[in-house]
């Protein structure tokens, strides 16, 4: 089939979604049906490493955080009480909470979960970093009181540690056994344990919803878990919503024929699609949400890590070179037309981003100068550093190689494509050849992860208002992308280098967790921002604004920046059905 049969068939298939999805039976009126870009990677809440995933669903923590007021409000626990000292937390637990197999969920369960799973140094995860107490190092020590309290003891106050205990408690009557036994490759059999192919009825969990059904590249459903613990105001059981569906769809594009067809509930509206929705909103009965600057960061990142594998540099050393050389790195921030990539790609809907803290949160340093856009200032960083232009105007380094790399980012996210294509654009105006190249979301996971066989990426990190990030920022933290040390498991890497200023990053964030006063973290939290805007691990690009539009169905809503429209979803009515 040529490219013209394919498009032509591309559109019939465009054309047929809308008829069908427009002409499509009534829906159960007690149901949200919403979008996700790709198939999940796994259903082990411990192992992933993707936002989005299932897990806000079906799991639940000790506390979680009011994305409204910012208050730490009880889950799975009742009570929790700090010492004088602030080394211990004693948490209580719920009483009669269950799994949704229908056993009961105790304080053993959390004890497996802390010590056995995120402790474990032999699990890989997000949140094992995350509870290094800080200058050192260690871990908290976790112990059971009694039939319903736990403690958390620690050796020094810890600013974030409240944060900790929102993680998800997962199932020891199920999965124990898997972290006593090791399969024929040697790795303990958690590590293979409810992947995909797991089939849902045997994923126990404890949040509001369990998997109901999964068909790869169609949907995921889940439905109410009748042994959910919380009751409304009158004693109802919740959620009221009875099921949940994730339609899977191939691009942003299909998920706005789908919205705009009615089959979806919501969507995350890209900027470039925000002025087309604002005019349907009142007749496609939505409403379009703006809660500010998104949390997170977008960045621009080169592969820093200057070891090998087996005798074979992880990176060419000629673009080793380059990438490890500040300026050069200065000199591409410098490059990059912010002001445009707002205006053309988020349509004026967002902010430039000069930190790696999220914009709405009080940790944010507002006096960073950033890198405003200017070409001729990133040429003369460039010849600084030994770099020099041809005949034909294209820039060499100093031994005459073409300076030219390769870009990636996660295809599918048609506004990161829009950005990786400027990029491109920007940089050749400084004579830099740019190879751009949109690749599947788990191939990217597993050369920033596995392989390191990549150049420079174009992504985002989610955030939130705690700057506490040392799976990224500590040098052998897990997501410490840019310089990454081969995790457990993963073939090590022979002559990595770990730069001063990267381990000053790190001592500043471990004396920030260290201060409980919030205006003294700051003042520590700034410096590390100021470090970071220098040395340029991550060149931080735009941050576009919160957007949603949602159906006028759902009682309760209250959409926030952080906790987005459905934070509070196991309390949501569906007022309306689909038409």
């Amino acid at each position: 089939m040529n490219r013209l049969s394919k498009k032509i068939l591309s559109l019939l298939l465009s054309f047929l979604l809308i008829f069908l999805t427009a002409c499509a039976p009534s829906s159960p009126r007690n149901q949200l049906v919403q979008a996700i870009l790709s198939d999940p990677k796994t259903f082990n809440a411990v192992l992933s490493q993707e936002s989005p995933n299932i897990f806000g669903l079906v799991y639940e923590g000790l506390i979680t955080e009011n994305p409204i007021t910012g208050d730490k409000e009880p889950v799975l626990a009742e009570s929790w009480t700090i010492s004088d000292d602030k080394l211990s937390i004693i948490v209580t637990l719920k009483k009669d909470l269950k799994w949704s197999d229908g056993q009961p969920l105790t304080i053993d369960d959390v004890l497996f979960s802390y010590n056995q799973l995120y402790l474990n140094p032999n699990i890989p995860n997000n949140y094992r970093d995350s509870f290094k107490i800080g200058k050192s190092q260690t871990f908290p020590k976790i112990t059971k009181v009694d039939d319903r309290r736990i403690e958390f003891r620690i050796t020094e106050p810890f600013a974030p540690f409240l944060d900790n205990l929102g993680v998800p408690i997962l199932p020891k009557h199920i999965l124990e056994p898997t972290i006593n036994k090791k399969g024929a490759d040697g790795r303990l059999q958690f590590l293979s344990a409810w992947g995909v192919d797991t089939p849902p009825e045997k994923i126990i969990v404890n949040g509001a919803y369990k998997l109901k059904n999964y068909s790869t590249s169609q949907r995921i459903i889940f439905e109410q878990n009748p042994n959910y613990w919380k009751k409304d105001a009158q004693g109802n059981q919740l959620p009221h919503i009875q099921q949940i569906i994730w339609a899977i769809v191939e691009s942003q594009e299909t998920s706005l024929l789908q919205f705009r067809s009615g089959s979806l509930d919501s969507i995350g509206i890209s900027p470039e699609y925000y002025s087309l929705l604002k005019k349907e909103d009142e007749r496609g009965n939505f409403t379009i949400f703006n809660g500010g600057p998104a949390y997170g960061v977008n960045y621009l990142s080169f592969n820093l890590n200057q070891g090998s594998r087996k005798g074979k540099p992880l990176i060419d050393p000629i673009k080793a070179k380059w990438f490890n050389n500040v300026k050069f790195r200065q000199a591409i921030a410098y490059a990059i037309d912010r002001p445009r990539m707002i205006n053309n790609i988020y349509r004026g809907l967002g902010e430039e981003q000069n930190s790696f803290m999220s914009i709405q949160s009080p940790f944010y340093d507002r006096t960073l100068k950033g890198y405003e856009y200017n070409p001729q200032k990133a040429k003369e960083l460039l010849l600084e550093a030994g770099f020099k232009y041809n005949s034909n105007n294209q820039l060499v380094d100093s031994d005459n190689h073409l300076v030219r790399f390769n870009l990636i980012t996660n295809a599918g996210n048609k506004t990161r494509e829009a950005m990786g294509a400027q990029i491109q654009e920007d940089l050749s105006k400084i004579g830099i050849k740019v190879d751009f190249a949109p690749i599947a979301f788990n191939v990217l996971v597993d050369k920033l992860t596995n392989s390191l066989d990549w150049e420079s990426h174009l992504l985002g990190f989610t955030g939130d208002n705690e700057p506490h990030a040392p799976n990224i920022m500590y040098v052998d933290g897990n997501l410490h992308t840019f310089n990454q040390l081969p995790q457990p498991g993963i073939p090590p890497v022979d002559g990595r280098i770990v730069y001063d200023w990267e381990k000053e990053i790190e001592n500043l964030y471990i004396e920030g967790v260290r201060e409980l006063d919030i205006e003294k973290r700051k003042v520590i939290y700034n410096k590390a921002q100021q470090v970071l805007s220098e040395y340029l691990p991550f060149i931080y690009l735009v941050n576009p604004y919160s957007l949603a539009a949602v159906r006028n169905c759902f009682d309760g809503l209250q959409f926030s920046a952080l906790g987005g429209a459905f934070w509070n979803l196991e309390e949501l009515k569906n007022t309306c059905g689909k038409s």
